[in-house]
């Protein structure tokens, strides 16, 4: 009873409010894109295929680990490298084999946002569809083509917090110069033998 109140109108103002914007609609002309002759303006930010850094890549494997649908593969072996001045050489991880599979890939980013180094990056690029499913595995080299399309990164928002390589620049510039250490007194200038007389 209490939505029969609450209901005002005159009957059939919905359908008359309806057809008002199906007859504004129609009187618009249509604007269509012309898709393969005309490249579409695709907004920032766009998620098209991942592209990979390799230099950055250090195979932590955390990309691989969080990644829901396990699409991607990476292999690496161990190698020594001499340190001079070191008393043993260190070891140090070299990427082998790093592919993503775009056909069981959901596009969720989890892999780019997780990766401590950045090593990996969206890229707006979408036009990348195969014949065949197996060409949808990309390897390093073909992940690595993939980095002259990423964008730059968006400009720093000048209304908001500055950065923290900003914020220690700004701090170190105005810290005062060191100042040099008191003189400290000689040891055997107190032990002298008492006051002059």
């Amino acid at each position: 009873m209490g939505g029969m109140s609450e209901r005002s109108g005159v009957p059939g103002e919905g359908l008359v409010k309806g057809l008002a914007v199906t007859l504004k609609t129609m009187a618009r002309r249509s604007t269509t894109q012309q898709y393969p002759d005309v490249v579409p303006e695709l907004p920032p930010r766009s998620r098209g295929v991942i592209a990979l850094l390799e230099e950055n890549c250090t195979v932590c494997m955390l990309c691989a680990r969080e990644c829901p649908d396990w699409c991607i593969y990476i292999d690496s072996h161990k190698e020594e490298v001499a340190v001079p001045g070191a008393a043993r050489p260190r070891q140090r991880n070299v990427l082998d084999k790093f592919d993503i599979d775009f056909s069981l890939c959901m596009y969720c980013g989890i892999c780019i946002e997780v990766c401590p180094f950045d090593a990996l990056y969206w890229s707006p690029e979408f036009e990348y569809a195969e014949y065949d499913i197996k060409d949808l595995l990309h390897d390093k080299d073909h992940l690595g083509e993939w980095m002259v399309t990423v964008p730059p990164p968006p400009a720093h928002d000048p209304h908001g917090d500055p950065s923290k390589e900003e914020t220690t620049a700004a701090r170190k510039a105005a810290a005062p110069a060191a100042r040099p250490a008191p003189a400290r007194p000689q040891p055997g200038a107190e032990q002298g033998g008492g006051a002059p007389s």
